[in-house]
């Protein structure tokens, strides 16, 4: 059995607002965006604030780190709150595509705490119009 999606949130970058430094150690470079989400779990918005963040260090090593909070509706049809803590890392430029990512999810759905505080999900960002799409998953069989 494959890995179940149970989310896709659709990025739009905010062009202009990207801060970059390159230094000795490396470069960081943060990407603020919102977005639009959908799936069967959870309908919404990526509130405004989210922000990626990617630190390269000085031998190629990206890490990158999106932090944001998404509003909206649960399944159950009531309004909530899930805040989506995204992590991946790479030693390729360009990104693989799709690249790899582990999600952790906080939200005040009382549907949804029980299943999303598990941390059984994977990521993945393919390329979008305006940024990246991020599809999440329930890994088959945790």
């Amino acid at each position: 059995m494959a890995d179940k999606l149970i989310m896709e949130v659709t990025v739009a970058l905010e062009p202009g607002k990207t801060v970059e430094l390159t230094g000795p150690a490396g470069k960081v470079k943060m990407l603020p965006f919102v977005g639009t989400v959908r799936g069967e779990i959870f309908n919404g918005v990526v509130a405004p604030g989210g922000v990626d963040t990617q630190v390269t260090n000085r031998v190629g090593v990206r890490n990158m780190s999106a932090r944001y909070m998404l509003v909206g509706t649960d399944q159950a049809g009531k309004p909530c709150h899930i805040y989506v803590d995204n992590e991946g890392w790479f030693t390729t430029d360009p990104l693989p595509r799709p690249f790899q990512t582990v999600p952790t999810f906080y939200t005040d759905s009382e549907v949804l705490a029980p299943y999303l505080h598990q941390n059984k999900f994977r990521g993945e960002g393919h390329p979008g119009e305006n940024g990246p799409i991020i599809r999440f998953f329930e890994i088959d069989g945790a």
